[in-house]
């Protein structure tokens, strides 16, 4: 059981949710790990947890997109309500591998979510870690999540930070287009980086034909295929893809292991 700690709305369909288990253990998890989250009467569901181990206290964040029955439930709950938690679950980004590399962050829309748990964990251990870039990519100025912190990071003067929407307001003075585009503006030495990726289906094909051709070789790129889980613990079938099941394989996985899977992309 997990008690609310504080619920805030990021943006119109997203909502930011500060967890405690009321057991009063910390979570554990690793970064790029799910829970399973239940309402009760409604039904549970797959989500990414967005904090690091690295942060002090009992609690946990989440970031929930209202996209049905469950996540609108979970909308609707505030500070104080109680949820139940199963998990951690699912392989996260391999920390001891990444350690002593450049690390490139390439996020479309949520999945900037799963990633901000590595990202912070790379911050608060920033010593273990070359040099950080994040490109982050959203729909709208509007849709773009945790915009304090990407101030915050990007004004850190220790990581680059770069950011495009699709659509641009009358408000926003930077980058317009796709993601893609956002390689040619930052430099990083091909064989000294390692690239994780999250985000829409649609943007794996084209970031990870960029990031290849900007050379990052297909065995230093790691990416997370979330979307597909349900039970969470291999029994459903729900996230199958031939004979690997994402809840128990990932949900973050080397290229070089899904790179066949044409479910994958």
């Amino acid at each position: 059981m997990a008690e609310i700690v504080e619920a805030k709305k990021l943006t119109e369909r997203e909502k930011f949710f500060e967890m405690r288990l009321k057991d009063g253990v910390p979570l554990m998890q690793n970064p790029g790990q799910f829970l399973e989250v239940s309402v009760f009467g409604v039904g549970e569901a797959p989500i990414s947890i967005s904090s690091s181990p690295t942060r002090p206290g009992e609690t946990f964040d989440l970031c929930v997109r209202n996209a049905g029955s469950l996540t609108g439930a979970l909308h609707r709950l505030g500070k104080g309500d109680t949820v139940g938690i199963r998990g951690p679950y699912g392989r996260g980004f391999p920390v001891e591998d990444l350690k002593g590399h450049d690390l490139l962050f390439v996020a479309g829309g949520l999945g900037i979510v799963p990633l901000r748990s590595m990202i912070n964990y790379a911050m608060d251990r920033r010593s273990d870690f070359g040099r950080l870039t994040l490109l982050y990519g959203a729909r709208t100025p509007s849709d773009m999540l945790f915009k304090d912190e990407l101030d915050r990071w990007s004004a850190s003067g220790d990581f680059r930070v770069e950011t495009t929407v699709d659509l641009a307001d009358s408000s926003w003075t930077g980058h317009v287009g796709v993601i893609t585009k956002l390689l040619d503006h930052v430099e990083f030495s091909p064989t000294g980086t390692i690239a994780l990726v999250v985000g829409p289906p649609v943007m794996f094909r084209f970031v990870l034909k960029s990031v290849l051709g900007h050379g990052i070789s297909e065995s230093r790129i790691y990416i997370s295929l979330e979307r597909r889980m349900k039970c969470g613990v291999g029994k459903c079938g729900h996230c199958q893809m031939d004979n690997v099941y994402v809840c128990q394989k990932g949900p973050v996985f080397p290229y070089t292991k899904v790179r066949s899977l044409k479910e994958a992309f």
